[in-house]
């Protein structure tokens, strides 16, 4: 099963048979969703189902197209962060929400916490920015795709991987085998070029800038969609007066997910938050050791 035919009502990890392809773009948009309200309607049909394939909610969320009637009740802007506003709760399987993000206002980098993420841009324009996995952190989608499907041997030059596999095996990115003790020159490079200069490991992660896996620029009524397996991503907004806001699927929902440091791939959990709730602000003070970014 790919990516696509997924089943988004289970965490990704879930998925054990799934290979993650390419998504072919452009998706083919064979329905027309006339308003907010109706869209909700439509996703709550589709997650009463016990399989919700992935490409068949990326048509619907393509379906609609952008009317600020519709959602400009739940769009409430903060002066110094982007905001979180919880549209639907869903029947448990999934939820909606919609981000709102100010002038240059940005996301930390973060994970999905094993979930499926849709995001649409509804006002606006959003740069989305992938990242590979630290070498040191590995999601539990890959943990699984490495056990149910790797055939790795140590240090086999010869043997063929599957193309998820080797695409996923983040914490190996240079090939090397996964035996520790193995002292065969790929493994024996690799422990080098960690150490290069001195900079040894500090708790575990490289001091070394996480890498880039790629930019997309999201205008109005675009939809794109990630999960552990895709990588890490950081979304943000790239002008520098206007705002943007954007309308965002996730399932299964989550309260927690992992921000990483940019500079060293470390890891901290956080909860994730809400500004507000079906249109009304909570009245919430920030704790003094909260991460600013804490908004996934």
């Amino acid at each position: 099963m790919d990516v696509e035919n997924a089943n988004c009502k289970i965490k990704v990890s879930q998925c054990a048979d799934m290979e993650v392809l390419p998504i072919e773009r452009p998706l083919k948009v064979d329905v027309e969703i006339t308003g907010l309200d109706i869209l909700i309607q439509e996703l709550h049909r589709m997650f009463s189902c016990d399989h919700v394939n992935v490409q068949d909610v990326q048509k619907v969320m393509l379906g609609y197209k952008s009317n600020p009637k519709d959602w400009s009740k739940f769009a409430k802007f903060d002066r110094f962060r982007y905001t979180r506003n919880l549209v639907d709760a869903g029947n448990g399987a999934f939820n909606i929400m919609i981000l709102c993000w100010g002038a240059g206002h940005a996301s930390a980098i973060h994970d999905h916490a094993d979930s499926h993420c849709f995001m649409k841009l509804l006002s606006g324009s959003l740069e989305e920015v992938r990242y590979e996995w630290p070498e040191n952190v590995q999601p539990e989608v890959v943990k699984v795709l490495n056990n149910n499907k790797s055939r790795r041997k140590c240090c086999s030059e010869s043997q063929d991987l599957p193309d998820s596999v080797s695409e996923l095996t983040i914490d190996n990115p240079d090939d090397s085998c996964q035996t520790e003790s193995c002292q065969c020159d790929r493994c024996q490079k690799r422990d080098s070029d960690r150490c290069q200069n001195g900079r040894e490991y500090e708790e575990g992660y490289d001091v070394r800038d996480m890498k880039v896996r790629g930019r997309t620029r999201m205008e109005v009524n675009d939809v794109c969609y990630i999960n552990d397996a895709l990588g890490l991503h950081r979304v943000e907004n790239p002008s520098h007066v206007d705002g943007a806001v954007s309308l965002h699927l996730y399932c299964p929902p989550f309260d927690s997910c992992r921000v990483f440091d940019a500079r060293t791939g470390k890891p901290t959990e956080v909860k994730v938050t809400f500004w507000s709730m079906y249109g009304k602000k909570i009245k919430r003070v920030l704790q003094a050791n909260e991460p600013a970014d804490s908004q996934q």
